[in-house]
């Protein structure tokens, strides 16, 4: 499902016309963007997952064309974890 498909899957589930459906959305996704851009920034929907920075450390790693050590520098990534409720309805 693409971002079209799930825009107009929300607006016949809500009634809502498709132009405010994809306006809730992008409400959504910049909502959680601005928190997790905050210092440990967590979003938390009960049942269906929570939304969070995952810290990775720098490392060595090597170029695949070359074989030469290279250095990864450290980052922090947006991480999305299940919660039951969402798992349970996938199985």
């Amino acid at each position: 499902m693409n971002k079209a498909e799930l825009v107009a899957a929300i607006a016949k589930k809500t009634g809502l016309s498709q132009k405010d459906s994809a306006a809730a959305l992008k409400a959504f996704t910049d909502t959680v963007t601005a928190e997790l851009k905050k210092k440990d920034g967590k979003v938390q929907l009960v049942g269906f997952g929570t939304f969070a920075v995952s810290k990775r450390k720098a490392r060595e790693g090597r170029n695949p064309r070359t074989g030469a050590k290279i250095k990864i520098k450290a980052a922090k990534l947006p991480k999305f974890t299940a919660g039951t409720a969402l798992k349970e309805a996938v199985k």
